[in-house]
């Protein structure tokens, strides 16, 4: 067995600076001879140094030239450690871009390595055993993190501090590392890759509903992005002001409709006032399904990128909102 491990940095990686507070420090190899137990695997291990930054500092750049070193990989599993402030998103940036069988695994840690009780150690563990199990074949790009098994489809972040941060509140976890092996209770189908395109520059907006805005941040907008995500309320529900600057702006560029919510799906047709899920559906807009806001944006600059016509980005929503 063969697992390729990329290091992009973040908490996982850093180590005390001169200025106070932790910074990246740590090389892959530095983090990957640091596991207690990974070298009792009988796993073959390539270590690359990819990247050393913040998960806050990952690039669209970043993403997109990790996605081609992956496409080169002969191995049984990739491993990318990064760091947690954008997991959620880096992870189903690849997922969207991805149509191989080979397990991609991204996980990271909470708690850096000057802390007792670091997490990295074992996350990395879990990450190269999931990522050498035939049990995560065909399963895209996951997030293993505290023994938890996730799709990067549904995973979010969802505390600041806490170990046990990755949720996946639409089903749940796919399965665990037990004994460290992988155990899949649930899998995820497969769906049609968007790939990447060379210098894709397209700027997605997302503009969340608030409680008695007046609509006026639409001013202007289409002038500025190629497409928008309006995280709304609940089911898919925006303030009546915002009813108007919608409809226009639906006629300039897509906009996608999805729950600030965090879980569950936008509604189809339960309610019909003005600016309900119904309604917004009629006057042009792309349902996320349940998709969260945050991989509805990537999804939709993905999309862009490739220059397909609307239709196909609402048949690629209605399959990835599934």
């Amino acid at each position: 067995m063969r697992v390729v491990v990329f290091g992009l940095g973040g908490t996982i990686a850093m180590g005390p600076s001169d200025v106070g507070g932790v910074v990246p420090a740590l090389s892959a190899q530095e983090l990957v001879a640091a596991v207690p137990g990974l070298g009792g695997l009988g796993i073959e291990l390539e270590v690359v140094d990819f990247r050393r930054v913040p998960g806050a500092s990952v690039t669209f750049e970043d993403v997109a030239a990790l996605a081609a070193a992956i496409r080169e990989v002969r191995a049984d599993g990739v491993v990318v450690t990064q760091g947690t402030d954008t997991i959620e998103e880096t992870s189903y940036l690849l997922d969207v871009g991805y149509g191989g069988d080979m397990p991609v695994v991204v996980t990271g840690a909470m708690r850096n390595p000057t802390l007792a009780g670091a997490d990295g150690p074992a996350n990395l563990l879990a990450a190269v055993q999931v990522a050498a199990s035939a049990e995560a074949r065909g399963q895209g790009c996951l997030v293993v993190f505290a023994d938890e098994i996730h799709a990067a489809r549904r995973v979010r972040k969802t505390h600041s501090t806490s170990v046990a941060t990755f949720r996946s509140p639409n089903g749940g976890p796919l399965g665990y590392v037990v004994e460290g092996a992988a155990r899949m209770l649930q899998r995820v189908e497969r769906r049609a890759a968007v790939p990447f395109v060379a210098g894709n520059a397209a700027k997605v907006a997302v503009v969340t509903a608030l409680l008695g805005d007046d609509g006026s941040v639409f001013d202007g907008l289409a002038d500025r992005v190629d497409g928008v995500v309006v995280a709304a309320f609940g089911a898919g529900h925006v303030p009546v002001t915002w009813v108007e600057p919608l409809t226009a702006l639906v006629e300039r560029v897509p906009v996608v409709l999805a729950s600030r919510t965090g879980g569950g799906s936008v509604l189809e047709g339960t309610y019909g006032f003005a600016g309900s899920e119904q309604d917004l559906r009629e006057r042009g807009l792309i349902s996320a399904g349940f998709l969260d806001p945050l991989k509805a944006r990537l999804l939709l600059r993905a999309l862009l990128g490739t220059g397909v016509n609307s239709t196909a980005v609402r048949a690629a929503f209605t399959e990835a909102g599934r």
